[in-house]
């Protein structure tokens, strides 16, 4: 099996049904490309809380920061995936211990083993190897 993402349109659901998205592996760094996508969407009115270990119950850029996925005290619409694509079964996994509606992970990452996890759960609101910035603009 190979993982296939859905199509445009659904995307666009995806982003325009969301309200709260989860960034996790966001950085304090405004360099880094999580800082600065977490800086876009909220710039399009999401509610965003940053998971990150060595920087949780930080705020950055008014982004409050928690340890991990199933720490966030709302239900997220998006769990955003900034990290290298081998963690991402480990995201997957913590994924599924929450409500969370749909798995992305950033432009360049993907994983087969993450996307199995998640379907094998039933969990098929999956989107891998695109950037949501990208996506926002395609729709403006």
């Amino acid at each position: 099996m190979t993982f296939q993402n859905p199509s445009q349109e659904k995307i666009f659901q995806y982003l325009n049904e969301a309200k709260v998205i989860a960034v996790v592996g966001l950085s304090d760094k405004p360099e880094k490309t999580s800082y600065k996508i977490a800086e876009i969407l909220k710039e399009h009115g999401y509610t965003l809380y940053g998971v990150n270990p060595k920087l949780a119950g930080q705020t950055i850029n008014e982004i409050p920061v928690v340890a991990e996925l199933t720490d966030v005290p709302v239900t997220i619409d998006i769990v955003d995936v900034f990290r290298r694509s081998e963690f991402l079964p480990e995201v997957a996994k913590a994924f599924l211990q929450t409500d969370a509606k749909v798995f992305w992970a950033q432009l360049g990452l993907e994983s087969e083993e993450a996307a199995k996890l998640l379907q094998d759960q039933g969990r098929n609101d999956i989107v891998m190897n695109r950037c949501v910035k990208i996506e926002l603009n395609k729709q403006a």
